[in-house]
């Protein structure tokens, strides 16, 4: 077995699928990979997210609130992304902020 683990790809529980896909492709510039009954893929780049809704996950899913985080390689770096998911619309939780742990980010939902 490799040592090297691939990127992890979160699964996000939404109401809806094709909703959401298209909320991630409109604010957060994502391109709806594919879909089928209850989930469906999003990605940018390296980043792949799935999305399940009740009818594929059920009683076993998890609904708490998930985090992810996208580290990018500076302040300025994060900025500009706040700027463009805010300009497309997006849901901008907490503004860009420079934090105690060493840390420049904001909060999207």
């Amino acid at each position: 077995m490799s040592e090297e683990f691939p990127s992890a790809t979160p699964e996000l529980r939404v109401n809806n699928v094709a909703r959401a896909a298209i909320y991630y492709e409109k604010c957060f510039g994502f391109h709806w990979d594919w879909g089928v009954e209850g989930i469906g893929q999003v990605s940018r780049g390296g980043c792949r997210i799935f999305l399940t809704d009740d009818a594929f996950r059920g009683a076993g899913g998890n609904w708490t609130p998930l985090v992810i985080w996208l580290n990018l390689g500076s302040k300025a770096e994060v900025d500009e992304l706040h700027e463009a998911w805010s300009s497309s619309g997006a849901q901008i939780v907490a503004k860009p902020e420079s934090k105690p742990w060493h840390l420049h980010e904001f909060t999207a939902a």
